[in-house]
């Protein structure tokens, strides 16, 4: 399962080894101060973009989403599985992405380690 960390001044996604193959891609890796919001999603992968389409990556809808899904407006970098329907969206600045979707456990706990005082 992905998992997010601070790591002195940037915000990590680590990929476990299966999303590395689903997704089609490594860790990722932002300067935190490129985080504009992180909120907590009921339904991620309906935040993952039911429209949208793969660019790259796996995804079956409802059950696994793992890549970059490029929308309309909108580039996302997502992971979601079964086992992690609730997660967080992490708006982004001045990053290839626009925004994380990252299914969780726990978002709200998570979400209150990254967020910076001052966000929402």
């Amino acid at each position: 399962m992905a998992e997010l960390n601070i790591d002195a001044d940037e915000l990590v996604l680590h990929l476990s080894a299966a999303e590395k193959v689903e997704g089609v891609h490594g860790d990722l890796r932002i300067p935190r101060s490129a985080m504009r919001s992180v909120e907590v999603i009921d339904d991620a992968h309906r935040a993952a973009g039911l429209r949208a389409g793969v660019k790259i990556g796996t995804r079956i809808p409802g059950v696994v989403e793992v890549g970059i899904v490029q929308g309309r407006s909108r580039r996302r970098f997502v992971a979601v599985h079964h086992n992690t329907p609730r997660g967080l969206r992490i708006q982004l600045d001045g990053t290839p992405f626009d925004e994380w979707i990252v299914g969780c456990a726990d978002p709200e706990a998570v979400a209150a380690q990254l967020r910076l005082p001052g966000q929402p």
